[in-house]
């Protein structure tokens, strides 16, 4: 396997309060690896490290071989190569859903307008949005934004995508018409790293599961060793909570 994904050591603090503790995570290419834990743990400042959206204090980040920690990075040529979808779609209420899903394309990547229109319709075509297309994201359900959001960030083909609680913020109704799209991304061999508080999705649908408490990673492994034989007694605390 090719290592998409390495963090060393990443330390990380707001003020005076540590909220990252040396957190080492290797992830390989065509991988699933869902991040769970309690509201607090890290989890989502962990995806934004790694997408240089937050600067670690100490530590080391590395995408497909290549330090992306260092002061002289640039950021905005790392994101073009990663994929994030955050809770609330953050979708561009002024663009058309369409403009929304080749910005990054036509933009970052000097795709011309044609090519990325074409290549936006058939993923939109492909989770039934190809008709709301011209439509401005206020006229689609929660649902619908969050499909399009996660076509927008895999539309430039990214080496790693990262999802950020992208249920949380739907009606339950909602929630798995959105899971089964990040299924078939698993299916196609995206390489994730998500954070969910789905843990029946997360058993399903991961290689790997990371329990994260406090700032660390307490423990790590295939889903059914840990939702089903969890090493740690703070792992079966809070795994109780959801599995009874």
């Amino acid at each position: 396997m090719t290592e998409v994904l390495r963090v060393e050591n990443i330390w990380k603090a707001y003020g005076d309060r540590p909220v990252l503790r040396g957190i080492d995570l290797a992830v390989d290419s065509h991988e699933v690896v869902a991040l769970i834990g309690a509201s607090g743990s890290g989890k989502s400042t962990l995806l934004r490290t790694i997408n240089l959206l937050e600067r670690i204090d100490d530590g080391q980040i590395w995408l497909a071989g290549t330090d992306i920690s260092t002061p002289t990075t640039k950021a905005d040529a790392v994101r073009a190569r990663i994929g994030v979808v955050f809770q609330h779609y953050n979708l561009f209420p002024h663009l058309s859903v369409l403009d929304n899903v080749t910005l990054a394309s036509r933009f970052v990547l000097k795709v011309p307008r044609a090519q990325a229109e074409a290549h936006g319709l058939e993923l939109l075509g492909r989770i039934g949005l190809a008709d709301q297309a011209r439509s401005f994201p206020d006229r689609l359900s929660g649902g619908q934004q969050q499909r399009a959001a996660i076509v927008r960030a895999v539309a430039t083909n990214p080496e790693l995508l990262l999802l950020d609680e992208i249920t949380s913020a739907l009606d339950p109704e909602l929630v798995g018409e959105v899971l089964d799209l990040v299924r078939e991304l698993k299916d196609e061999g995206t390489t994730i790293v998500m954070a969910t508080h789905e843990m029946a999705f997360a058993r399903d649908i991961a290689d790997r599961v990371v329990f994260l408490d406090e700032g660390r990673i307490v423990e790590q492994g295939a889903p059914a060793q840990v939702f089903g034989s969890p090493a740690q007694p703070r792992t079966r605390e809070f795994l109780s909570r959801f599995l009874g």
